[in-house]
């Protein structure tokens, strides 16, 4: 479905959209990647780097709609992961997170649909289900935007689904990184709660889940991963055992806006999710806006039926969490000195 096809990557610089094109640029899949993002800085970088014809870049801030529809012409899918998702960040400052997750989706869509691009994918974040964060609260009202949206599409030329996914292991800004530069540099680690859960997934299991989007999603379509989850406490001292280290641990406390654990998927969604095998497949809410609907058809069975969250799926413990860690390029770098390993800086 990809070969002759253009894919336009907003945030492309990021984690995921590295991810992306180390899935992607050395194969016959693609015969261009737009890489749209803010920093030029990071664009530079990359195409630097990299070296590769198949790549363009495109400045530009999704906030800006003429930027991100010019970026748009001729592009056939898009990979719409521009967001500002740092918890603390969006505390302080929601009204820009609502600039660019909530508007700037709306921006990425419409100019979709003008240019009749064939499939729009928006990354959520589960932080997004039961959202007590300015961060969780913007996705959230992102994929409402975003369904919405897929609603409107009058030819349905354009199809808009969502993919929501848990914590991508050594991301950018992520945990991971931070236990290991304290364990290597002989620092206290700190902990915010050693009993809080967290879903762990790979940057390539973010991809696949992403792609598997891509082949099976109907408008307004939200995709989650049925992924593995682990505490915080067993993070830490599973890196302070690969990196054989006896670092002590500091809990310092839960942070502002952070849960004990996080859900991928509510207990109104799990009523109608579709097991797809490594997947729940969650329709859209496509009922009109006749008032009626709402207060006569309801959900018999969501009392009886639990989310699935961070706390009741599978729980890798320490020996699980060293066996998943092994395989991070970023681990194998650091830990293991492994210099053909391959991660976002």
């Amino acid at each position: 479905m990809f070969q002759d096809k253009i894919l336009l990557i907003t945030g492309g610089t990021g984690s995921f959209g590295n991810a992306v094109l180390n899935r992607f640029l050395h194969t016959d899949h693609f015969k261009e990647i737009r890489i749209f993002s803010r920093d030029e800085k990071k664009q530079d970088d990359m195409r630097n780097q990299l070296k590769n014809e198949k790549l363009k870049f495109y400045i530009g801030d999704v906030r800006d709609y003429s930027s991100i529809e010019r970026a748009m012409h001729g592009v056939d899918y898009v990979f719409h992961a521009a967001a500002l998702k740092q918890v603390p960040s969006c505390e302080f400052f929601p009204l820009e997170a609502t600039k660019t997750n909530v508007f700037g989706t709306q921006n990425v869509i419409d100019a979709a649909v003008v240019n009749k691009v064939s499939k729009v994918i928006c990354l959520s974040t589960d932080k997004a289900a039961y959202p007590i964060n300015a961060m969780g609260i913007s996705k959230a009202l992102m994929e409402k935007v975003a369904i919405a949206a897929s609603r409107n599409i009058i030819d349905n030329t354009t199809t808009v689904c969502l993919t929501r996914y848990g914590n991508v292991m050594a991301s950018r800004g992520s945990v991971i990184p931070l236990f290991l530069k304290q364990i290597k540099e002989g620092k206290t680690i700190t902990i915010t709660d050693p009993k809080m859960t967290r879903f762990l997934m790979s940057l390539e299991e973010a991809v696949e889940l992403v792609l598997f989007a891509f082949e099976h999603g109907n408008q307004g379509d939200l995709f989650v991963n049925k992924a593995p989850a682990g505490t915080i406490g067993d993070l830490a001292q599973a890196l302070k055992e690969l990196c054989n280290a006896d670092n002590k641990i500091d809990v310092i406390g839960t942070r502002h806006g952070e849960k004990l654990y996080e859900t991928l998927c509510t207990r109104e969604e799990m009523t109608k999710a579709q097991d797809m095998g490594e997947f729940y497949r969650i329709p859209a809410d496509n009922r009109n806006l006749n008032y009626n609907q709402y207060f006569t058809e309801g959900e018999t069975d969501i009392s009886t039926i639990e989310d699935y969250h961070s706390h009741n799926t599978e729980q890798l413990g320490v020996e699980g969490m060293k066996k998943i860690l092994s395989n991070l390029p970023l681990v194998r770098k650091v830990v293991f000195g492994d210099e053909s390993a391959q991660y976002p800086d």
